[in-house]
């Protein structure tokens, strides 16, 4: 009977401790959950996916050059007795810019001109001998061939000796003169070089595969490294039709103005060729795009849950890119906390 009521007692201590232990774990269990269900939502920043234009743009790099840059050389040998115009300054068109001694055929010019006189006076007399008929017509032929030849070779004299007296062939700046007064300059040797810089020329070498997206006239947006705040847009004025041999790239020439003339010969140039428009594109900000273990996701806001999605994407204009899918019209994307939140996460759109 002892036994008995012992055992009993024994068990009825057992059961005691198995619902105790049963109602801790069922306290920490709430616990755990109360805890998780207060866990704060992560505050993110979303915007609404719409479709919008964007431009398959191709940016390429591109020196720039001269509108007319021409080297000015002697057509007579001598000495430089004179120069007008120094460095930097401005020349026009016919301008005179130095003087070469040509003396020696100062005598010739001026003996030239006396003959022609004289043989011009001697046909004008017997031109109105002939008229009145005084004289035969082979007189007057004699007269008029005498005359002819006076003509070509004071000319000719004339020709040379203005080549002593070098002119701009164009408008622009002095940019380089290679002689001074009383040096002694040869036939052919450079005496100055002149640029025109108001119009610029880019010169870009574009792929084969992009060449086909270029033509004449057309607007080119355009920026200069000197000048990053500076928008400009130019003209394409050339595609070349054969490709560069070691590069297999094609010339493209783009025009821009220069009014302040500040930009100048040498510079970097990026040049903007449009490829393709399109106009409906999903676009995305560049930084919106998280890398999973190599894969691209977005993450979008949906009843105050972020949910990731894997996404394509298109092309890239500035700080946008295409997506190609993995975005629906009106989805909230996440473009602040991104980083911040996993896949199911509680997010709170500030």
């Amino acid at each position: 009977m002892q036994t008995r009521r012992s055992f009993l007692f024994l068990t009825v201590l057992i059961l005691a401790g198995l619902l105790a232990t049963a109602c801790e774990d069922k306290t920490g269990l709430a616990t755990t959950e109360t805890q998780a269900s207060r866990t704060p939502a992560i505050p993110v920043s979303v915007i609404t996916v719409k479709p919008e234009s964007m431009r398959d743009v191709i940016l390429l790099p591109g020196t720039t050059e001269a509108w007319q840059d021409v080297q000015v050389a002697a057509d007579t040998a001598g000495r430089i007795e004179w120069i007008g115009l120094r460095e930097g300054e401005q020349v026009k068109k016919g301008e005179l810019l130095a003087k070469i001694d040509v003396s020696a055929l100062k005598a010739a010019l001026e003996h030239a001109a006396a003959q022609f006189k004289l043989a011009d006076d001697l046909y004008q007399r017997r031109r109105r001998l002939f008229e009145r008929k005084i004289i035969a017509k082979e007189e007057l032929d004699q007269s008029e061939t005498q005359r002819t030849l006076a003509a070509t070779d004071y000319e000719q004299i004339k020709v040379k000796y203005d080549q002593g007296f070098p002119r701009s062939p164009i408008s622009g700046i002095i940019n380089h003169l290679y002689v001074d007064v009383g040096e002694f300059i040869d036939t052919g040797k450079p005496i100055a070089d002149i640029v025109n810089i108001d119009r610029i020329k880019i010169n870009v070498q574009v792929p084969e595969l992009d060449v086909r997206f270029v033509f004449e006239r057309q607007k080119t947006p355009v920026r200069i490294d000197a000048f990053p705040e500076r928008e400009l847009t130019g003209v394409v004025d050339f595609v070349a039709f054969k490709a560069d041999p070691a590069t297999k790239t094609f010339l493209v020439r783009t025009l821009i103005d220069n009014p302040f003339a500040d930009i100048r010969p040498g510079m970097i140039a990026r040049v903007a060729f449009v490829r393709q428009i399109i106009p409906d594109a999903l676009a995305a900000p560049l930084f919106a795009l998280v890398d999973k273990g190599g894969e691209r996701l977005v993450f979008v806001e949906k009843d105050g849950v972020a949910k990731s999605r894997t996404v394509s994407i298109g092309v890239i204009e500035g700080d946008r890119v295409q997506i190609t899918s993995g975005l629906s019209p009106g989805d909230h994307l996440i473009v602040k906390g991104q980083t911040e939140v996993e896949d199911g996460m509680k997010v709170s759109v500030q």
